[in-house]
């Protein structure tokens, strides 16, 4: 049995953007001898996420401007407010990013595949995306890996 744990760095260069992580994906499983197996992908951080879809460059901005419609960094005048945008009495710091947290509740933090033969399965059309909702910033994503090497 194999169990490796790799993280990578991805570099946001946007306040919101979509990085394809998939071919780093690919090239951790090829190296790890797993024929067989799981893998695991997870963000480390609460205001981004790790999304799973077609890889076409205008998916790469809808996805983020829907996210956008249905959590606002500034909602609405006269609308409605974020409980967490204000001074956070548990640790003295200013919470200013309620909406960027939201965005990664709705989108999600995780996915995983089933790796087959050496290689990961997946659809065809299928990238997986870092989704940052609070950048730029460096973060951090997990790579788990498991399974058994082929014989």
């Amino acid at each position: 049995m194999i169990i490796q744990l790799h993280r990578i760095e991805v570099i946001s260069r946007k306040d919101m953007e979509m990085i394809d992580i998939t071919p780093e994906v690919d090239r951790l499983v090829e190296q790890s001898r797993v024929a067989q197996g799981m893998v695991f992908v997870m963000t480390a951080h609460t205001t981004s996420g790790i999304v799973v879809t077609e890889g076409v460059e205008c998916l790469e901005r809808d996805i983020p401007a829907h996210l956008e419609r249905l959590a606002p960094k500034d909602p609405p005048e006269g609308s409605y407010g974020y409980y967490h945008n204000r001074l956070l009495d548990f640790d003295g710091r200013l919470g200013y990013n309620a909406a960027d947290h939201l965005k990664s509740v709705i989108g999600g933090i995780n996915t995983f595949f089933p790796i087959e033969l050496g290689k990961v399965v997946r659809g065809g059309r299928q990238r997986v995306y870092f989704v940052e909702y609070d950048g730029p910033l460096a973060r951090t994503v997990f790579i788990q890996i498991i399974g058994a090497e082929a014989a």
